[in-house]
């Protein structure tokens, strides 16, 4: 259990602003004087979208899914009864239906009943509205008459501000934000249905009043819930359409500045909620440029280019794929091709057109947004990639021939969400040889919660069993760490190094330094201030692995331990990690445990 001192303490770090306005909310929800609270409205009806007047791109290609029996969540299949709509309450899980029509406010948080609430919100993100219109456009007249089908179900089912669908700002964003990229699609983004207005506006109703809170959690809530108002509002107009747009845009342009680092680190410090802001802008000042608005400061764009810069040293030229680094719920918004969700590459490009004017090496397929949005392809090539230091996230990047290492270590402005202070992942030749554990659940069992964002999770050091930071609540740490002795990357004919250092809250010491050449990585643990054992853990890719005397080989590499001080164990355990939300999978762990201070180096080849 943590102290009042030291919750006193976390709260100051969150910031006095941020906690009072999430204060004054839950305050005004539960003493039902919240204007949100007040609202009411009748249930828009379609049609939602009229008869295709304009030619389809010519090199448009249509997502696979949401077609024929099988939808996708979570950058899953899953199965649908024919073409019908889902049952919008149903967990994937088959648990309990949480059809529950009450006003979204008497709804639990964390329902027992329930579960996993993102279970039931992902069909309602309304990601089907962009496949079906990509078909309507290339000619199946078919799919428009279910599109606009499944958008009168939904609206008949989830009257508005009623039910589970309605809780969440962030979610009535994401709805927004799809329907108006199919009237983009479709060609009605200047002559919209009445039908697809109303919709739209009981949306923003629903956004506007809670946006304080929003911005009180510091994290994608504000950018998401900002560029729908902005891309809503202009798109129905209006005087309350105005309003609504100006106010979009003036947090578009606060939350850019106060959030994304000069360095183009995002405040959640998680490469998938870093592409759903970077989606979210990308929209937003799509959106702009089709209706000739104003543009954005210039102080917005550098921001944007340096958050496109950040996303492009994450993301593997090979495969798309990203670390899978701080929490990872699998969201994705905004997906114009049947590319993997971890196939970052299609954000990337679109961003990187966007506030770079440059292009990125990426199949065709990654450049489908620009195609259906109508975004000329930029011509200049990005330039090649090196290794950096961005020191406002935290984040050392080394790369050698074809090989990349993270190294990450605590620069925490915003509240840590998973303690993996010096975590290393380690890829080459789009391989991720050393990976993180991803988040699985936000609503799972305890031994998941404390699993998954755990130390236990990450390829670092674990002092006493205890992870690097204490919890004093489901999605906070307390006593965050500050990094020491930070050596920034530097390079050596083909050596590339760098390090860095902390001491958790009850003395314990652990500085790391790494050094990669092209074919292998050296790190040296110098570890001390504890009073029992300390872990070392590499997470390995699944596979098979034999153990040797002092390390393991398999599956193109091999790793050896040396150090100072005695090991009392080195063994081959299981872990696991979630590469997708509500899905895990075994992996093998090898752990050398000591109980004395001194220094470990490890060794790895490949």
């Amino acid at each position: 259990m943590t102290g009042l001192a030291t919750r006193i303490e976390t709260l100051r770090s969150l910031g006095v602003g941020n906690v009072l306005r999430v204060g004054l909310y839950r305050v005004g929800i539960k003493s039902r004087l919240h204007p949100v609270q007040r609202l009411a409205a009748d249930p828009a009806t379609g049609p939602f979208f009229g008869p295709v007047h304009r030619a389809p791109p010519a090199e448009g290609v249509a997502r696979e899914d949401w077609h024929s029996g099988y939808g996708r969540a979570f950058g899953q299949t899953v199965a649908l009864a024919g073409n019908e709509p889902p049952d919008w309450f149903s967990p994937l899980d088959g648990g309990p239906c949480a059809n529950d029509k009450r006003p979204w406010w008497n709804i639990p948080d964390f329902d027992p009943q329930i579960g996993d609430i993102k279970q039931i919100w992902e069909a309602s993100r309304f990601d089907w509205t962009l496949p079906m219109a990509q078909r309507a456009a290339l000619g199946d007249t078919g799919e428009l008459e279910r599109l606009n089908d499944w958008l009168n179900n939904w609206s008949e089912q989830n009257r508005p501000y009623m039910g589970v669908n309605w809780k969440c700002g962030q979610e009535a964003s994401i709805r927004v934000m799809h329907l108006v990229a199919a009237a983009c699609i479709l060609g009605q983004e200047t002559t919209p249905e009445l039908g697809l207005v109303a919709l739209i506006r009981v949306h923003l109703r629903r956004i506007a009043p809670t946006l304080s809170y929003a911005i009180g959690q510091s994290n994608n809530h504000g950018t998401s819930e900002a560029a729908a108002l902005f891309v809503g509002g202009s798109f129905i107009g209006g005087r309350s359409g105005a309003r609504w747009a100006a106010t979009g845009r003036r947090l578009l342009e606060n939350r850019a500045r106060v959030l994304i680092a000069v360095d183009g680190t995002f405040s959640q410090y998680s490469t998938v909620y870093h592409r759903v802001m970077l989606d979210s802008y990308s929209f937003a000042e799509t959106w702009r440029r089709k209706r000739g608005l104003a543009p954005f400061s210039a102080q917005l764009f550098q921001r944007l280019s340096a958050a496109t810069d950040w996303m492009e040293q994450m993301t593997s030229s090979e495969t798309g794929e990203a670390p899978n680094l701080g929490a990872n719920d699998g969201a994705q918004i905004l997906a114009f091709t049947w590319a993997d969700t971890r196939d970052f590459r299609p954000s990337l490009q679109l961003a990187s057109t966007l506030f770079r004017g440059t292009r990125v090496d990426a199949p065709d397929t990654a450049s489908q947004s620009l195609t259906w949005l109508g975004v000329p392809p930029a011509e200049k090539p990005a330039p090649s990639l090196g290794s950096v230091t961005l020191d406002e996230g935290g984040l050392h990047i080394l790369r050698a021939g074809n090989t990349t290492a993270y190294l990450r270590y605590p620069r925490f402005r915003f509240r840590p969400s998973q303690a993996d202070a010096l975590h290393l992942d380690l890829w080459s030749d789009g391989r991720n040889l050393l990976r993180d554990a991803g988040t699985y659940s936000y609503n799972s069992t305890p031994e998941d919660l404390a699993y998954f964002p755990g130390t236990a999770s990450h390829n670092t050091v674990q002092f006493g069993g205890r992870d690097q930071m204490p919890r004093v609540g489901r999605f906070l740490f307390a006593k965050w760490l500050r990094a020491e002795d930070v050596s920034p990357v530097r390079t050596k004919t083909e050596v590339v190094t760098a390090a860095a250092a902390y001491r958790d809250h009850l003395g314990a010491r652990h500085h790391r330094r790494i050094s990669l050449a092209p074919s292998e990585l050296i790190v040296r643990d110098t570890i001390s201030g504890f009073s029992k054992q300390a872990i070392l853990r590499w997470r390995l890719s699944p596979g098979d692995y034999s153990i040797l005397d002092k390390g393991i080989t398999g599956e193109g590499i091999k790793l050896n331990i040396t150090s100072s001080m005695p090991v009392t164990r080195i063994a081959l355990v299981t872990g696991e990690e979630s590469l997708y939300y509500l899905q895990k999978k075994l992996l093998p762990v090898l752990e050398v445990t000591f109980d004395q201070p001194g220094e470990v180096v490890t060794r790895i080849g490949f």
